[in-house]
Parts: C-alpha cells; structure tokens; sequence
C-alpha cells in the first residue's frame, strides 16, 4: 500500500512543479491543508479519492494521470 502512495505523491509533486506552484498554493486551490498536501507528495498518507480528485482540478488535470505510468 505505501508504495502505490510514494508513486500517486511523486504523480502530484511532479505535476504542481510543473504548474509551477508551491504546495501552500496548491493546497489553497485544492481547499486541503498545506502539511497535508506534503505528507501526500511523500507518500506519508493514504489520500482519499475525494482529495485526489480536488488536487485534480486545482491542477487542471484528470486524476487518472497520477496513476499512469
């Protein structure tokens, strides 16, 4: 299980540098808390879907990129 939480984290780490935003910008856009959002990209927490799915739309993308290889 924590391996599929690094890969899904690296995924959303990967995509809001290349949006260029901070996590505190992407945790403001997503509505979640900022130390959320970095314990996720470190693969720390297990994220519901209904939070993948917010990061989603802040980031402009379907949450299915977080998955693909």
């Amino acid at each position: 299980m924590a391996d599929i939480n690094k890969r899904v984290g690296k995924k959303i780490r990967y995509y809001r540098e290349k949006k260029r935003l901070t996590q505190e910008a992407l945790a403001f856009e997503a509505d979640l808390h900022r130390a959320y959002v970095g314990q996720i990209e470190r693969g720390e927490k297990n994220i519901g879907i209904q939070n993948l799915e917010k990061i989603a739309k802040a980031l402009n993308i379907k949450a299915s990129k977080f998955f693909a290889d």
